[in-house]
């Protein structure tokens, strides 16, 4: 089932989001988000973009939202999108059913253009925003560094109309 956020979420979401913060480079924070920031985080970006969440048997296994890309007025069409799936969920279409619900979502608040970012290496992700028909728009090499090692991201696009 994929439904809207609830704020009685941010528990589950927050820890298969630091499970990504602790263990990978597919995020840049470093450090595992506390509960306050990340409540704060759900709030306000629910309060204007679509965030939504996949439920399988009661336990939430999934999440999917867009937030704005920046932030200046010209922007606001323009979204950014993420989607993270808890522990072992991957490859089982979980991710795609999200990002295709958020995509609908976006289409039908009029926004124009929705953003992946993808650290690499990702094969997933890629794959993912590829089946979804976004087009790799940029390759920016070496921006984050985490783990001891640069990471680079790449960006993709999908026009929503």
């Amino acid at each position: 089932m994929i439904r809207s956020v609830h704020k009685d979420d941010a528990g589950a979401l927050r820890s298969i989001y630091n499970h990504y913060v602790k263990n990978t480079r597919v995020t840049f924070e470093v450090q595992e988000v506390a509960a306050e920031v990340f409540d704060r985080r759900i709030s306000e970006i629910s309060a204007t973009h679509p965030w939504l969440v996949a439920e399988r048997e009661g336990q939430i296994i999934g999440y999917a939202y867009a937030s704005p890309w920046r932030v200046r007025e010209a922007y606001r069409l323009s979204v950014e999108t993420t989607v993270y799936l808890a522990p072992g969920e991957s490859g089982q279409g979980t991710g795609t059913l999200l990002y295709l619900q958020l995509l609908e979502e976006l289409r039908s608040r009029g926004f124009h253009t929705a953003i992946g970012g993808i650290a690499l290496p990702n094969n997933a992700s890629v794959k993912l925003h590829e089946k979804l028909g976004f087009t790799k728009v940029a390759h920016f090499k070496e921006v984050g560094y985490k783990m001891d090692s640069w990471v680079d991201v790449s960006y993709w696009q999908k026009f929503l109309v």
